[in-house]
Protein backbone atom coordinates (compact mmCIF):
# COMPACT_ATOMS: atom_id res chain seq x y z
CA UNK A 1 0.00 0.00 0.00
CA UNK A 2 0.91 3.73 -0.70
CA UNK A 3 1.01 6.12 1.94
CA UNK A 4 -2.01 8.24 2.28
CA UNK A 5 -0.54 11.21 0.80
CA UNK A 6 -0.89 9.44 -2.78
CA UNK A 7 -3.72 7.27 -2.58
CA UNK A 8 -3.03 6.72 -6.69
CA UNK A 9 0.50 5.92 -6.49
CA UNK A 10 -0.68 2.36 -6.00
CA UNK A 11 -1.67 0.01 -9.49
CA UNK A 12 -4.70 -1.66 -9.74
CA UNK A 13 -3.53 -4.37 -8.47
CA UNK A 14 -3.43 -2.77 -5.48
CA UNK A 15 -6.95 -2.78 -4.52
CA UNK A 16 -10.10 -4.17 -5.21
CA UNK A 17 -12.12 -4.43 -8.49
CA UNK A 18 -14.33 -1.65 -6.67
CA UNK A 19 -11.58 0.45 -5.64
CA UNK A 20 -8.42 0.63 -8.25
CA UNK A 21 -5.77 3.93 -8.66
CA UNK A 22 -6.76 6.07 -11.66
CA UNK A 23 -2.58 6.46 -11.51
CA UNK A 24 0.43 4.14 -10.27
CA UNK A 25 3.88 2.98 -11.42
CA UNK A 26 7.22 4.58 -11.13
CA UNK A 27 10.40 6.29 -13.08
CA UNK A 28 14.03 6.67 -13.89
CA UNK A 29 13.55 8.42 -17.23
CA UNK A 30 10.05 9.87 -22.49
CA UNK A 31 5.76 11.21 -24.49
CA UNK A 32 2.11 10.27 -25.45
CA UNK A 33 -1.17 7.94 -25.64
CA UNK A 34 -3.62 5.34 -27.17
CA UNK A 35 -7.71 1.59 -26.77
CA UNK A 36 -11.50 -3.19 -27.64
CA UNK A 37 -11.61 -6.40 -26.37
CA UNK A 38 -9.53 -9.12 -27.08
CA UNK A 39 -9.86 -12.94 -26.06
CA UNK A 40 -7.90 -14.22 -23.45
CA UNK A 41 -4.31 -15.70 -23.88
CA UNK A 42 -2.06 -17.59 -22.19
CA UNK A 43 1.43 -16.68 -21.80
CA UNK A 44 4.42 -18.96 -22.96
CA UNK A 45 7.72 -18.53 -24.27
CA UNK A 46 9.15 -19.14 -28.29
CA UNK A 47 12.12 -21.43 -28.24
CA UNK A 48 15.56 -20.09 -28.35
CA UNK A 49 18.80 -21.06 -30.46
CA UNK A 50 21.58 -23.19 -28.42
CA UNK A 51 24.76 -21.65 -26.48
CA UNK A 52 27.63 -21.49 -29.24
CA UNK A 53 29.63 -24.53 -29.75
CA UNK A 54 26.22 -26.52 -28.63
CA UNK A 55 24.54 -29.38 -30.99
CA UNK A 56 22.38 -27.88 -33.16
CA UNK A 57 18.72 -28.44 -32.34
CA UNK A 58 17.59 -30.84 -34.82
CA UNK A 59 14.93 -29.84 -37.08
CA UNK A 60 13.94 -28.78 -40.66
CA UNK A 61 16.69 -26.47 -42.58
CA UNK A 62 15.97 -23.05 -43.85
CA UNK A 63 17.01 -21.09 -46.53
CA UNK A 64 19.56 -18.35 -46.07
CA UNK A 65 20.58 -15.59 -48.61
CA UNK A 66 24.07 -14.59 -49.19
CA UNK A 67 25.11 -11.22 -47.33
CA UNK A 68 28.26 -8.84 -47.65
CA UNK A 69 30.70 -9.16 -44.50
CA UNK A 70 30.40 -6.60 -41.99
CA UNK A 71 32.22 -3.39 -43.06
CA UNK A 72 31.59 -4.16 -46.63
CA UNK A 73 28.99 -2.18 -48.38
CA UNK A 74 26.17 -4.31 -50.19
CA UNK A 75 25.81 -3.75 -53.94
CA UNK A 76 22.45 -1.43 -54.51
CA UNK A 77 21.68 -1.35 -50.93
CA UNK A 78 21.09 2.15 -51.20
CA UNK A 79 17.75 3.81 -51.27
CA UNK A 80 18.85 6.17 -54.40
CA UNK A 81 19.70 3.03 -56.43
CA UNK A 82 16.25 1.87 -56.37
CA UNK A 83 15.61 4.39 -59.28
CA UNK A 84 12.98 5.43 -57.47
CA UNK A 85 11.68 7.86 -54.30
CA UNK A 86 12.50 6.47 -51.18
CA UNK A 87 9.26 6.76 -49.38
CA UNK A 88 6.21 4.95 -51.47
CA UNK A 89 3.77 4.31 -48.84
CA UNK A 90 3.27 7.49 -46.46
CA UNK A 91 1.38 7.65 -43.12
CA UNK A 92 -1.51 10.04 -43.30
CA UNK A 93 -0.38 13.60 -41.61
CA UNK A 94 -4.13 13.62 -39.34
CA UNK A 95 -7.26 11.32 -38.09
CA UNK A 96 -9.81 12.51 -35.49
CA UNK A 97 -8.32 10.56 -32.50
CA UNK A 98 -11.74 10.88 -30.66
CA UNK A 99 -13.14 8.14 -33.35
CA UNK A 100 -10.77 5.65 -32.65
CA UNK A 101 -12.16 2.63 -30.59
CA UNK A 102 -10.87 2.47 -27.05
CA UNK A 103 -10.80 -1.42 -24.58
CA UNK A 104 -7.98 -3.42 -22.71
CA UNK A 105 -6.61 -6.53 -23.65
CA UNK A 106 -8.53 -9.35 -22.17
CA UNK A 107 -5.91 -11.40 -22.09
CA UNK A 108 -2.16 -12.99 -21.00
CA UNK A 109 0.53 -10.92 -22.56
CA UNK A 110 3.74 -11.86 -23.35
CA UNK A 111 6.83 -9.40 -23.63
CA UNK A 112 8.58 -8.92 -26.91
CA UNK A 113 11.70 -9.53 -24.38
CA UNK A 114 15.06 -10.26 -24.04
CA UNK A 115 15.53 -13.10 -26.55
CA UNK A 116 17.96 -14.97 -23.57
CA UNK A 117 16.18 -14.13 -20.75
CA UNK A 118 17.39 -14.46 -17.48
CA UNK A 119 19.49 -17.71 -17.28
CA UNK A 120 19.51 -18.34 -14.28
CA UNK A 121 22.48 -20.80 -12.96
CA UNK A 122 22.49 -23.96 -14.93
CA UNK A 123 19.49 -22.98 -16.67
CA UNK A 124 20.99 -22.18 -19.90
CA UNK A 125 22.86 -25.90 -20.64
CA UNK A 126 19.55 -27.67 -19.43
CA UNK A 127 17.28 -25.26 -21.78
CA UNK A 128 19.60 -23.80 -24.47
CA UNK A 129 19.32 -20.31 -23.59
CA UNK A 130 19.95 -17.65 -26.46
CA UNK A 131 21.34 -15.20 -24.42
CA UNK A 132 25.48 -15.70 -25.90
CA UNK A 133 28.18 -14.32 -23.59
CA UNK A 134 30.57 -13.69 -26.53
CA UNK A 135 30.03 -10.05 -28.32
CA UNK A 136 25.94 -9.72 -30.37
CA UNK A 137 28.30 -9.43 -33.23
CA UNK A 138 28.32 -13.12 -33.64
CA UNK A 139 24.84 -13.57 -33.55
CA UNK A 140 23.64 -14.54 -36.78
CA UNK A 141 22.09 -12.10 -38.79
CA UNK A 142 22.99 -10.19 -42.34
CA UNK A 143 25.03 -7.10 -41.80
CA UNK A 144 23.08 -5.33 -44.63
CA UNK A 145 20.23 -4.89 -47.14
CA UNK A 146 20.34 -8.24 -49.74
CA UNK A 147 19.11 -7.21 -52.68
CA UNK A 148 19.46 -9.97 -55.24
CA UNK A 149 17.15 -8.15 -57.90
CA UNK A 150 17.56 -4.45 -58.23
CA UNK A 151 14.66 -4.11 -60.41
CA UNK A 152 12.12 -5.31 -58.49
CA UNK A 153 12.82 -3.75 -54.85
CA UNK A 154 9.85 -2.65 -53.46
CA UNK A 155 9.04 0.21 -50.73
CA UNK A 156 10.21 -2.03 -47.71
CA UNK A 157 13.40 -2.68 -49.18
CA UNK A 158 13.58 0.84 -48.90
CA UNK A 159 12.46 1.43 -45.41
CA UNK A 160 14.71 -1.57 -44.51
CA UNK A 161 17.51 0.08 -45.65
CA UNK A 162 17.00 3.55 -44.09
CA UNK A 163 15.91 1.82 -40.73
CA UNK A 164 18.58 -0.73 -39.86
CA UNK A 165 21.61 1.25 -39.54
CA UNK A 166 19.58 2.84 -36.74
CA UNK A 167 18.76 0.20 -34.95
CA UNK A 168 21.18 -2.27 -32.45
CA UNK A 169 21.19 -5.18 -30.65
CA UNK A 170 21.77 -5.07 -27.06
CA UNK A 171 23.21 -7.55 -24.92
CA UNK A 172 23.14 -7.41 -21.24
CA UNK A 173 24.44 -9.35 -18.30
CA UNK A 174 24.80 -9.60 -14.79
CA UNK A 175 26.59 -12.51 -12.94
CA UNK A 176 24.90 -15.67 -14.84
CA UNK A 177 22.10 -14.16 -16.26
CA UNK A 178 21.52 -12.06 -18.94
CA UNK A 179 19.55 -11.76 -22.51
CA UNK A 180 19.26 -9.44 -25.79
CA UNK A 181 17.06 -7.01 -26.94
CA UNK A 182 16.97 -4.34 -28.95
CA UNK A 183 17.48 -0.34 -29.34
CA UNK A 184 17.21 2.76 -31.47
CA UNK A 185 19.82 5.37 -32.07
CA UNK A 186 18.98 8.74 -30.94
CA UNK A 187 22.19 10.62 -31.92
CA UNK A 188 24.85 10.13 -33.83
CA UNK A 189 27.52 10.18 -30.52
CA UNK A 190 25.98 6.88 -29.10
CA UNK A 191 22.22 7.46 -27.32
CA UNK A 192 20.18 4.84 -27.54
CA UNK A 193 16.44 4.33 -26.64
CA UNK A 194 15.12 0.67 -25.46
CA UNK A 195 13.18 -0.92 -22.69
CA UNK A 196 13.95 -1.04 -18.89
CA UNK A 197 13.05 -4.51 -18.79
CA UNK A 198 15.66 -5.01 -21.45
CA UNK A 199 18.58 -3.42 -19.57
CA UNK A 200 17.62 -4.49 -16.10
CA UNK A 201 17.17 -7.84 -17.02
CA UNK A 202 13.48 -6.74 -15.12
CA UNK A 203 14.67 -5.01 -12.38
CA UNK A 204 16.93 -8.10 -11.66
CA UNK A 205 19.76 -5.38 -11.69
CA UNK A 206 20.73 -2.05 -11.86
CA UNK A 207 24.32 -2.37 -13.07
CA UNK A 208 24.26 -4.65 -15.97
CA UNK A 209 27.60 -4.78 -18.74
CA UNK A 210 25.80 -3.66 -21.99
CA UNK A 211 27.30 -4.80 -25.05
CA UNK A 212 25.52 -2.72 -27.88
CA UNK A 213 26.12 -4.09 -31.97
CA UNK A 214 25.01 -2.38 -34.88
CA UNK A 215 23.59 -3.48 -38.30
CA UNK A 216 27.37 -2.88 -39.69
CA UNK A 217 28.81 -4.88 -36.69
CA UNK A 218 30.31 -2.43 -34.76
CA UNK A 219 30.14 -3.23 -31.05
CA UNK A 220 30.73 -1.29 -28.20
CA UNK A 221 30.18 -1.02 -24.38
CA UNK A 222 27.28 0.95 -23.37
CA UNK A 223 26.26 2.54 -19.78
CA UNK A 224 22.71 3.51 -18.61
CA UNK A 225 21.88 7.07 -18.51
CA UNK A 226 18.37 6.48 -17.18
CA UNK A 227 15.41 3.89 -17.00
CA UNK A 228 12.16 4.75 -16.63
CA UNK A 229 10.05 2.05 -15.42
CA UNK A 230 6.32 3.74 -15.42
CA UNK A 231 6.39 3.50 -19.14
CA UNK A 232 8.68 0.54 -19.85
CA UNK A 233 11.88 3.11 -21.42
CA UNK A 234 15.04 3.71 -20.98
CA UNK A 235 18.45 5.33 -22.32
CA UNK A 236 21.91 4.38 -22.64
CA UNK A 237 24.72 5.67 -23.93
CA UNK A 238 27.65 3.50 -26.18
CA UNK A 239 31.11 4.31 -24.95
CA UNK A 240 33.00 6.23 -27.22
CA UNK A 241 30.99 6.38 -29.99
CA UNK A 242 30.55 8.56 -33.15
CA UNK A 243 29.18 8.58 -36.72
CA UNK A 244 26.01 6.49 -35.64
CA UNK A 245 22.90 7.36 -37.59
CA UNK A 246 19.85 8.44 -35.19
CA UNK A 247 16.02 7.46 -36.33
CA UNK A 248 13.92 9.58 -37.58
CA UNK A 249 10.66 9.86 -35.32
CA UNK A 250 6.88 10.40 -36.68
CA UNK A 251 4.09 11.82 -34.56
CA UNK A 252 2.29 8.99 -33.66
CA UNK A 253 -1.01 11.02 -32.91
CA UNK A 254 -1.75 11.28 -36.45
CA UNK A 255 -1.58 7.72 -37.20
CA UNK A 256 -4.92 5.95 -38.38
CA UNK A 257 -5.79 2.61 -38.52
CA UNK A 258 -4.57 0.30 -41.56
CA UNK A 259 -1.06 2.44 -42.10
CA UNK A 260 1.56 0.64 -42.71
CA UNK A 261 4.44 -0.53 -39.94
CA UNK A 262 7.30 -2.47 -40.01
CA UNK A 263 8.87 -3.68 -37.34
CA UNK A 264 12.97 -3.81 -37.02
CA UNK A 265 15.18 -5.54 -34.17
CA UNK A 266 16.53 -9.06 -33.64
CA UNK A 267 14.11 -11.42 -32.40
CA UNK A 268 15.59 -14.65 -31.09
CA UNK A 269 19.07 -13.00 -31.32
CA UNK A 270 18.33 -12.98 -34.89
CA UNK A 271 19.68 -9.41 -35.55
CA UNK A 272 18.44 -6.92 -38.32
CA UNK A 273 14.96 -8.82 -38.71
CA UNK A 274 12.56 -6.57 -40.78
CA UNK A 275 8.24 -7.55 -40.86
CA UNK A 276 5.60 -6.06 -41.92
CA UNK A 277 2.15 -5.19 -41.11
CA UNK A 278 -1.09 -2.37 -40.49
CA UNK A 279 -1.86 -0.18 -37.49
CA UNK A 280 -4.33 -2.44 -36.21
CA UNK A 281 -5.71 -0.63 -33.52
CA UNK A 282 -4.53 2.85 -31.28
CA UNK A 283 -5.20 3.90 -27.75
CA UNK A 284 -5.08 0.28 -26.80
CA UNK A 285 -4.22 0.29 -22.96
CA UNK A 286 -2.19 -3.00 -21.17
CA UNK A 287 -1.63 -3.77 -17.91
CA UNK A 288 2.11 -5.24 -16.77
CA UNK A 289 3.39 -7.12 -14.21
CA UNK A 290 6.62 -5.65 -13.51
CA UNK A 291 9.81 -6.34 -11.19
CA UNK A 292 11.16 -2.87 -12.27
CA UNK A 293 8.45 -1.45 -11.19
CA UNK A 294 8.77 0.60 -7.96
CA UNK A 295 6.96 -1.98 -4.73
CA UNK A 296 5.39 0.45 -3.40
CA UNK A 297 3.07 1.15 -6.79
CA UNK A 298 1.70 -2.85 -6.01
CA UNK A 299 2.52 -4.21 -2.97
CA UNK A 300 2.59 -7.76 -2.94
CA UNK A 301 -0.93 -8.20 -4.16
CA UNK A 302 -1.52 -9.27 -7.81
CA UNK A 303 -5.10 -9.79 -8.30
CA UNK A 304 -6.00 -8.49 -11.40
CA UNK A 305 -8.59 -5.94 -11.96
CA UNK A 306 -11.79 -6.53 -13.27
CA UNK A 307 -10.44 -10.39 -14.11
CA UNK A 308 -7.84 -9.51 -16.18
CA UNK A 309 -4.71 -11.11 -16.26
CA UNK A 310 -1.37 -8.48 -15.68
CA UNK A 311 1.11 -9.11 -18.77
CA UNK A 312 4.35 -10.36 -17.82
CA UNK A 313 7.96 -10.22 -18.98
CA UNK A 314 9.42 -12.95 -21.15
CA UNK A 315 12.45 -13.94 -19.60
CA UNK A 316 12.63 -17.48 -21.13
CA UNK A 317 12.98 -20.84 -20.32
CA UNK A 318 16.87 -20.48 -18.85
CA UNK A 319 15.23 -18.84 -15.81
CA UNK A 320 15.05 -20.95 -12.87
CA UNK A 321 13.79 -18.53 -10.07
CA UNK A 322 12.47 -16.06 -11.74
CA UNK A 323 11.66 -12.93 -10.09
CA UNK A 324 7.92 -12.19 -8.52
CA UNK A 325 6.54 -8.68 -9.78
CA UNK A 326 6.34 -6.45 -7.02
CA UNK A 327 3.75 -4.48 -9.42
CA UNK A 328 2.12 -3.39 -11.71
CA UNK A 329 2.19 -0.84 -14.90
CA UNK A 330 -0.54 0.68 -17.52
CA UNK A 331 0.50 1.98 -20.69
CA UNK A 332 -0.61 2.90 -23.23
CA UNK A 333 0.49 1.35 -26.86
CA UNK A 334 -0.05 1.10 -30.48
CA UNK A 335 -1.20 -2.28 -31.81
CA UNK A 336 0.14 -4.08 -35.18
CA UNK A 337 0.12 -7.30 -36.63
CA UNK A 338 3.65 -7.13 -37.61
CA UNK A 339 5.35 -10.22 -36.51
CA UNK A 340 7.06 -9.17 -33.37
CA UNK A 341 8.94 -11.72 -30.84
CA UNK A 342 10.99 -12.05 -28.11
CA UNK A 343 14.42 -10.12 -28.52
CA UNK A 344 12.33 -7.35 -31.05
CA UNK A 345 11.56 -5.60 -27.25
CA UNK A 346 13.44 -1.83 -27.69
CA UNK A 347 13.43 -2.34 -31.58
CA UNK A 348 11.49 0.32 -33.65
CA UNK A 349 8.21 0.45 -35.09
CA UNK A 350 8.19 2.60 -38.11
CA UNK A 351 5.85 4.07 -40.72
CA UNK A 352 5.57 3.83 -44.86
CA UNK A 353 8.53 6.77 -44.44
CA UNK A 354 10.77 5.01 -42.41
CA UNK A 355 9.87 6.87 -39.18
CA UNK A 356 9.59 6.20 -35.58
CA UNK A 357 5.83 5.46 -34.68
CA UNK A 358 6.92 3.25 -31.68
CA UNK A 359 9.14 1.05 -29.51
CA UNK A 360 8.22 -2.44 -29.41
CA UNK A 361 7.45 -3.38 -26.34
CA UNK A 362 5.29 -6.87 -25.92
CA UNK A 363 3.24 -9.14 -28.11
CA UNK A 364 0.15 -11.61 -26.96
CA UNK A 365 0.21 -15.69 -27.02
CA UNK A 366 -2.23 -17.56 -27.76
CA UNK A 367 -0.97 -20.04 -25.29
CA UNK A 368 0.41 -23.83 -25.50
CA UNK A 369 3.48 -25.46 -24.70
CA UNK A 370 6.43 -22.46 -24.30
CA UNK A 371 8.39 -23.91 -26.95
CA UNK A 372 5.49 -23.18 -29.47
CA UNK A 373 5.30 -19.53 -28.65
CA UNK A 374 5.61 -16.64 -30.77
CA UNK A 375 4.00 -14.13 -32.62
CA UNK A 376 0.47 -14.63 -33.24
CA UNK A 377 -0.20 -10.88 -35.39
CA UNK A 378 -1.24 -9.07 -32.08
CA UNK A 379 1.92 -7.41 -30.64
CA UNK A 380 2.28 -3.71 -29.06
CA UNK A 381 4.50 -0.61 -29.18
CA UNK A 382 4.95 2.74 -26.65
CA UNK A 383 3.88 5.53 -29.02
CA UNK A 384 6.75 7.89 -30.43
CA UNK A 385 5.24 10.87 -28.84
CA UNK A 386 5.42 8.99 -25.42
CA UNK A 387 8.98 7.58 -26.33
CA UNK A 388 10.35 10.79 -27.26
CA UNK A 389 9.27 12.91 -24.23
CA UNK A 390 10.46 10.14 -21.48
CA UNK A 391 13.67 9.78 -23.90
CA UNK A 392 14.44 13.96 -24.00
CA UNK A 393 13.58 14.12 -20.23
CA UNK A 394 16.20 11.16 -19.29
CA UNK A 395 18.76 12.73 -21.27
CA UNK A 396 18.79 16.11 -19.92
CA UNK A 397 17.93 15.33 -16.16
CA UNK A 398 18.42 11.53 -15.70
CA UNK A 399 14.99 10.73 -14.98
CA UNK A 400 11.16 11.38 -16.24
CA UNK A 401 8.12 13.14 -14.91
CA UNK A 402 4.63 11.20 -14.93
CA UNK A 403 1.13 12.65 -14.55
CA UNK A 404 -0.76 12.09 -11.06
CA UNK A 405 -4.80 12.44 -11.08
CA UNK A 406 -5.04 12.43 -7.31
CA UNK A 407 -7.18 10.13 -6.89
CA UNK A 408 -8.20 6.23 -6.68
CA UNK A 409 -10.72 5.00 -9.46
CA UNK A 410 -12.43 1.31 -10.20
CA UNK A 411 -14.22 -0.27 -13.16
CA UNK A 412 -17.50 1.59 -13.55
CA UNK A 413 -18.77 -1.07 -15.50
CA UNK A 414 -18.18 -3.63 -12.22
CA UNK A 415 -20.54 -1.42 -9.88
CA UNK A 416 -23.36 -2.27 -8.58
CA UNK A 417 -26.50 -1.21 -10.73
CA UNK A 418 -23.56 0.03 -13.67
CA UNK A 419 -25.58 1.47 -16.57
CA UNK A 420 -22.63 3.42 -18.23
CA UNK A 421 -18.39 1.62 -18.75
CA UNK A 422 -15.75 4.52 -18.12
CA UNK A 423 -12.91 4.91 -15.10
CA UNK A 424 -15.50 5.30 -11.71
CA UNK A 425 -13.56 7.33 -9.24
CA UNK A 426 -13.67 6.49 -5.20
CA UNK A 427 -11.98 8.77 -3.75
CA UNK A 428 -10.33 12.19 -4.75
CA UNK A 429 -7.23 13.25 -2.69
CA UNK A 430 -7.59 16.49 -1.25
CA UNK A 431 -5.19 19.31 -2.97
CA UNK A 432 -5.28 16.98 -5.79
CA UNK A 433 -5.17 17.64 -9.57
CA UNK A 434 -8.92 16.21 -9.42
CA UNK A 435 -10.18 18.01 -6.51
CA UNK A 436 -9.11 20.93 -7.88
CA UNK A 437 -10.67 20.27 -10.86
CA UNK A 438 -13.65 20.03 -9.14
CA UNK A 439 -13.82 16.24 -9.86
CA UNK A 440 -16.52 14.47 -6.75
CA UNK A 441 -16.78 10.59 -5.44
CA UNK A 442 -19.08 9.12 -7.62
CA UNK A 443 -18.05 10.74 -11.39
CA UNK A 444 -16.84 8.18 -14.18
CA UNK A 445 -14.50 9.62 -16.70
CA UNK A 446 -15.36 8.81 -20.00
CA UNK A 447 -12.73 10.64 -22.33
CA UNK A 448 -9.63 11.94 -21.46
CA UNK A 449 -7.93 14.58 -24.06
CA UNK A 450 -11.10 12.53 -26.87
CA UNK A 451 -9.33 9.45 -25.68
CA UNK A 452 -11.92 7.22 -24.77
CA UNK A 453 -11.96 5.50 -21.15
CA UNK A 454 -13.40 2.30 -20.86
CA UNK A 455 -11.85 1.54 -16.90
CA UNK A 456 -9.37 2.10 -14.78
CA UNK A 457 -6.65 0.91 -16.75
CA UNK A 458 -7.21 3.36 -19.78
CA UNK A 459 -7.17 6.28 -17.38
CA UNK A 460 -4.11 5.16 -15.35
CA UNK A 461 -2.46 4.41 -18.82
CA UNK A 462 -3.48 8.00 -20.65
CA UNK A 463 -2.60 10.28 -17.54
CA UNK A 464 0.61 8.61 -16.94
CA UNK A 465 1.74 8.93 -20.61
CA UNK A 466 1.65 13.08 -19.95
CA UNK A 467 4.55 14.97 -18.24
CA UNK A 468 3.70 16.16 -14.41
CA UNK A 469 1.48 19.81 -15.11
CA UNK A 470 0.26 18.70 -18.44
CA UNK A 471 -3.44 19.77 -19.11
CA UNK A 472 -6.14 17.52 -19.64
CA UNK A 473 -9.17 18.28 -20.87
CA UNK A 474 -11.46 14.82 -19.44
CA UNK A 475 -15.24 14.13 -19.92
CA UNK A 476 -17.16 12.77 -17.55
CA UNK A 477 -20.85 11.56 -16.31
CA UNK A 478 -22.45 13.27 -12.50
CA UNK A 479 -26.06 11.90 -11.64
CA UNK A 480 -26.41 10.98 -15.30
CA UNK A 481 -25.10 14.27 -17.22
CA UNK A 482 -22.07 14.68 -18.96
CA UNK A 483 -19.73 17.34 -18.39
CA UNK A 484 -16.11 18.84 -18.81
CA UNK A 485 -13.17 20.07 -17.26
CA UNK A 486 -10.13 20.74 -17.21
CA UNK A 487 -7.27 19.05 -14.92
CA UNK A 488 -3.72 20.17 -14.22
CA UNK A 489 -1.80 16.80 -13.42
CA UNK A 490 0.72 16.92 -10.33
CA UNK A 491 3.52 14.69 -10.40
CA UNK A 492 3.60 10.98 -9.70
CA UNK A 493 5.99 9.98 -6.81
CA UNK A 494 8.79 7.82 -8.00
Amino acid sequence: MSDQNFPDDRTPDARSDAEQPADHARTSPVSAPDAAATPRADATIPPRPPLPGAPADPGPAFHTQPTQPYGQPAPHSGAPAFGQPFATTAAPESHDRSKVGGGKIAAILVAAALVGGAAGVGGAAAVGSSFVAAPASQSSGPSSITVNNPDSVNATTAIATKVLPSVVTISASSGTSGGTGSGVILSDDGYVLTNTHVVTLDGATGDPKLSVTTSDGRVYAATIVGTDPTYDLAVIKLTDASGLTPIEFADSSKLNVGDQTVAVGAPLGLSNTVTTGIVSALNRSIQIASSAAPESEGGSQQETPGGRTPFEFDFGQGQQTPSQPKSSIAISVIQTDAAINPGNSGGALVDGKGRLIGINVAIASAGGASTEAGSIGVGFAIPSTVAERVANEIIDNGSATHGLLGATVGDAAAAPGATRAGALINEVSSGGAAASAGLRNGDIVTEFNGIAITDQVDLTAQVRALAAGSEAELTYVRDGREQTATVTLGQLQQ
